[in-house]
């Protein structure tokens, strides 16, 4: 058996060197995901790319969009392939420089450090002189631009909140806004060795700790938790916090103490709850009406919670909507009221659950990786915004203060990702796509981002090469050793790249003279560390353990102990409740201090007339975003061969419709199909149907997907002016039977090809 690391977890393997005959969970992990019953099956699926293709189009007529995402594809040979795209290279960087390609390339992509997808191409596009990259990201958009200015970036807060082991010993109530997702917690970025969530739940939950999850899902956590579900209306979090903090000043249950020597700007806050600023008190009363939440839990809850060592804790999803920036910002808030932040088990956190990586401790150093290089541009976009830039070059936007342009990009370079997952709108992202000259793929997979491309280059498996990786966070660094010889004729991302670096004459930039063999070994002995195995020893040992310095962190204990000698990141040093800095740039949509912002789309808005159902666009629970979506375990959860939508009893029997139905799902915006699953965790007034489903549109109507992809429902509206964060959490719609003939997938096999 032979170990191997992925973003879902480790397995052992046994291969006969074409593919995998025997895949187990890693045997030092106590929870392993079933996630890993992907890998397998999908290498060898019909949709693996298994030779480089050019759009016949793009072949025949040039660069140009008109046919991007319709036209067959034709097969040709690596040599031809690499000559036209080095040709096609080096006209868009003598014409137009290195502002004219766009290399941001967003996506996990594999685990694995040297092959990190990411990471080759934009060492690649530095070698010729940069590109426009993208910054933050779909998950964290919001929060990695609003937090910095509240109590700390979003890089420092992972690495150091509170360990879950602590937690397990200490909380006496963790209140989570957006839950604790099982599903979710099992996956993290570069890996997961040890899964654990059940473990550190179900201690906690068997010393005496109280779980209160505010979700619109009851599964959103663990079942063992026995949590009380508040079910809330999606998108009104922030009114309820608002509504807790106005119970906390009003029965002077707030640490004005804490309040006074810890943070900055309370009075603003207040006078925003007390209503002062616009004459309405944020009681509960108000909250009621707004969160569908009864006034008199919503006074009990905050009363339990300042009476309790509390854990205030929001979910990734939360800010991933409309004014995402709120509710994060008010939970900060509501913990700085409770006076706890820096106390074992009390305090804040933001994304328990939404990861694994969340609550482990800080490891004492990063794992290897490979350098990107100098990028001679510092041209960039809020990485939701790709359709915003490529449909309007030259327009200004706003963000984090700065009024910036798009460019005008020629050419598009997408490797190790798949934007027609992440992002919203998908037939306006359809749209966007056509407007550069050529678009390149690196894939392992037919996705809709392949065949949306010009050039299409075969990528291999993380299985079908030698890497070393580690999940951030994740004190295990794992050897990977190839299981198999790649699918095909496929290649890694770093042998495509040498073979146009070579021609585009920078190779010795870009390879510096190594193989991908060598450079393992290079990366490995440069890193290495004192009483450290060689790289031999390490490769035939299959792991070694990094070491955590302290295990039992907590989150702003320095901070708690002194202010002044450990101050956080922010302009005041201090957990600024009120920010001068945001307050200062003017925006309608994120003043100065957390409040409540009715969004366009919600249950108690006008919209809801016509689209009654809230959809809630989560995270899949049978794969890793659109990872691996043709594998045997994603498969087995769909439902007619559609993405399964979820619907309360009472919403399914209003509209005459049974589990197994095939249902058309839709809104202004867009229209999918789905198969329906009945069920009472999820809130009346939901629709919950999970993102990653590889989008399938129909060919004389991309609004219409018939596979069950939610983006061509969500609104490709930014969170904020201030973050430009995706925003597609949400979204209103309507559910009725489909009716007529079931329409054939397209996206379970190869597009049309030519000979």
């Amino acid at each position: 058996m032979t170990t191997h690391l992925t973003h879902w977890g480790v397995f052992d393997a046994e291969s006969d060197g074409k593919r995998l005959t025997s895949v187990r969970g890693w045997a030092g992990d106590p929870e392993p995901s079933p996630l890993i019953g992907n890998m397998a099956s999908a290498q060898h699926d019909p949709t693996r790319i298994d030779r480089p293709y050019v759009r016949r189009g793009w072949l025949e007529r040039g660069p140009g969009g008109a046919g991007r995402g319709d036209e067959e594809f034709v097969p040709v040979s690596w040599e031809r392939a690499q000559d036209l795209l080095a040709e096609e290279l080096a006209r868009v960087y003598r014409e137009y420089g290195p502002a004219g390609v766009f290399g941001g390339s967003y996506g996990w992509a594999s685990a694995g450090r040297f092959h990190h997808a990411q990471s080759q191409v934009h060492r690649f596009l530095n070698c010729l002189g940069g590109y426009v990259r993208s910054v933050n990201s779909y998950s964290l958009g919001a929060a990695e631009v609003l937090l910095p200015h509240v109590i700390g970036s979003m890089d420092w807060l992972e690495r150091h909140s509170t360990a879950k082991s602590v937690i397990a010993r200490h909380t006496e109530l963790l209140v989570a806004f957006g839950g604790i997702s099982p599903k979710n917690s099992v996956v993290g970025v570069g890996g997961v060795s040890r899964h654990n969530t059940a473990t550190w739940v179900g201690a906690a939950r068997s010393r005496g700790c109280r779980f209160v999850s505010i979700a619109p899902l009851r599964d959103d956590i663990a079942e063992h938790a026995e949590a009380e579900w508040i079910a809330a209306r999606p998108g009104t979090d922030a009114a309820l916090m608002s509504a807790l903090a106005q119970v906390l000043d009003a029965e002077g249950l707030a640490d004005t103490a804490f309040l006074d020597r810890y943070t900055v700007g309370y009075p603003h806050f207040l006078d925003y709850v007390r209503g002062a600023v616009d004459g309405v008190v944020k009681d509960p009363g108000w909250a009621q009406a707004i969160t569908g939440v009864p006034a008199e839990r919503i006074r009990a809850l905050a009363r339990e919670m300042a009476a309790a060592r509390t854990l205030i804790t929001v979910s990734w999803s939360l800010q991933r909507a409309r004014h995402g920036e709120q509710p994060l910002w008010l939970g900060v808030v509501l913990a700085a009221m409770l006076g706890q932040i820096g106390l074992p088990g009390g305090g804040f956190g933001h994304g328990y659950g939404s990861t694994s990586s969340l609550g482990e401790p800080a490891r004492a150093y990063s794992v290897p990786r490979l350098a990107q290089g100098y990028n001679g541009i510092d041209l960039f976009i809020p990485v939701a915004r790709i359709a915003d830039m490529l449909l309007n070059p030259g327009a200004a936007f706003d963000y984090d203060g700065r009024r910036l342009t798009y460019p005008d990009i020629r050419l598009v370079y997408w490797c190790g990702g798949n934007p027609f997952h992440h992002h919203q709108d998908l037939a306006r992202l359809r749209a966007a796509f056509t407007r550069p000259e050529t678009v390149v793929v690196h894939d392992a997979f037919w996705t809709a981002t392949a065949r949306h491309a010009d050039i299409v280059l075969p990528a291999t498996m993380s299985i079908e090469r030698d890497d070393f990786g580690a999940g951030q966070q994740d004190r295990v660094f794992f050897a990977m050793p190839a299981l198999t010889r790649p699918h095909g004729v496929a290649r890694d991302d770093y042998t495509i790249f040498a073979g146009l670096a070579e021609r585009l004459g920078v190779a010795a930039d870009f390879t510096e003279g190594r193989t991908a063999a060598e450079w393992l070994r290079h990366l490995y002995r440069e890193w290495r560390r004192p009483g450290m195995p060689d790289f031999d020893a390490f490769w035939s040992a299959g792991s070694l353990e990094i070491p955590v310095p302290d295990a039992e962190q907590v989150l702003c204990a320095d901070f708690r102990a002194d202010p002044v000698a450990s101050p956080l990141h922010t302009p005041s040093g201090r957990i600024e409740i009120f920010s001068e800095t945001i307050d200062g740039f003017g925006y309608a949509d994120c003043p100065g201090h957390p409040v409540w912002m009715e969004p366009e789309e919600w249950l108690g808005g006008v919209a809801a007339e016509r689209f009654p159902l809230q959809l809630v666009a989560n995270q899949p629970r049978s794969r890793l975003h659109s990872q691996l979506d043709v594998g045997e375990y994603s498969r087995a959860a769909k439902v007619a061969g559609r993405e399964p939508l979820r619907l309360h009893p009472d919403e399914a029997a209003a509209r005459g419709i049974g589990a197994g139905d095939v249902v058309r799902v839709f809104n202004d915006r867009g229209s999918c199909l789905a198969g329906l699953v009945i069920d009472d965790a999820v809130r009346p007034g939901v629709a919950q149907l999970s993102t990653g489903g590889w989008y399938d549109p129909d060919p004389s109507d991309p609004t219409f997907c018939r596979h069950g992809n939610p983006n061509v429902l969500t609104a490709d509206r930014p969170a904020s002016a201030l973050s430009q964060g995706c925003a597609g959490q949400l979204a209103l719609v309507q559910v009725e039977r489909f009716r007529g003939a079931l329409p054939a997938l397209g996206i379970d096999r190869p597009p049309a090809t030519a000979g």
